[in-house]
């Protein structure tokens, strides 16, 4: 049985889609201001500085903890569907997953839908990852990227884009919970539609069409994670609620990449809800996910 704590992040999404079910025309900036709560739930992690940084031209953030090495670093990606949340709503997460790790995490606050759309954050992040091998001088092989939601399918598409420009893979991936961009395809998209506090397919369908635009194919592999090339791809460490629509999803990229020669695997949480992670410190369920992700990831990097 899920934790009492748990419940408090989907009791946090039944009251945005609340708010925004009694308001249907409510602006993007609302709706944004609306997500930059999602923090709220999670646990200031203790001994972790923050500091912003120019990542090539793109806005960034260092979580530090103390004592950590620098000579290693995860590359994070904030979920929102491309349009909402931030490298500030996002801190506190990837703070404890690096303390977990043990190492640096540089969070990602690339440009936004529908501002920027498809292929705009996919190319902020490679150009992430490269200002961290040229400039912040880090072998591609101590670098490990993890995200969640639309920041989980980054963590997928990021490494196939710098796979195209010519650039090294990194030594590893950790995708939560990843979103397949405007696709609804899963089936879990049904069967968990009355457990899943957040993602329906009217979620993905207004945010997906925002990231798409009326231009680009849904289906482009930098774009949705069921259509990447995963061939030549570092081990991949997926995690997922039971209780997700978008399970199947994650389900499918794991088998996509399995077939494609990949160690790829998957952790299902029983009851859990999207990103559940993001109860860090509250949660025991989001707290030994943390503790499984650092312990998967850790010997990828060389870490003992």
């Amino acid at each position: 049985m899920a934790s009492k704590a748990s419940e408090e992040l989907g009791n946090l999404y039944k009251s945005w889609v609340a708010e925004m079910t009694k308001n249907p025309d409510m602006g993007l900036d609302e709706i944004r201001d609306l997500f930059s709560h999602w923090g709220d739930v999670t646990v200031d992690p203790s001994g972790v500085d923050y500091v912003e940084v120019d990542a090539g031209g793109v806005p960034a953030m260092w979580a530090i903890p103390k004592g950590c090495v620098w000579d290693r670093a995860l590359l994070c990606s904030h979920g929102g569907g491309y349009v909402v949340g931030s490298m500030y709503t996002h801190r506190k997460l990837f703070g404890h997953i690096a303390k977990a790790v043990g190492c640096r995490a540089l969070i990602v606050d690339y440009r936004r839908a529908p501002e920027s759309i498809h292929p705009g954050p996919v190319n902020d992040m490679v150009t992430a990852y490269r200002w961290l091998i040229e400039q912040a001088a880090l072998k591609p092989e101590h670098i490990a990227l993890t995200g969640d939601s639309a920041g989980g399918a980054l963590a997928i598409t990021t490494i196939a884009a710098a796979k195209e420009q010519g650039l090294p893979i990194p030594a590893a991936t950790m995708p939560m919970s990843p979103w397949a961009g405007l696709d609804t395809s899963g089936s879990t998209y049904d069967t968990n539609a009355d457990k899943d506090a957040l993602v329906s397919r009217d979620t993905t369908n207004n945010l997906g069409s925002l990231f798409i635009g009326t231009s680009n194919d849904p289906h482009n592999p930098l774009a949705n994670p069921l259509y990447t090339d995963y061939s030549g791809f570092p081990p991949m460490y997926v995690t997922v609620g039971d209780h997700e629509t978008l399970l199947d999803d994650s389900v499918r990229i794991v088998d996509r990449a399995q077939k494609a020669g990949v160690d790829a695997q998957i952790k299902k949480s029983h009851e859990m809800q999207h990103v559940f992670q993001f109860l860090a410190g509250r949660a025991p369920e989001a707290d030994a996910s943390i503790q499984e992700m650092a312990r998967w990831v850790r010997p990828k990097l060389g870490l003992s």
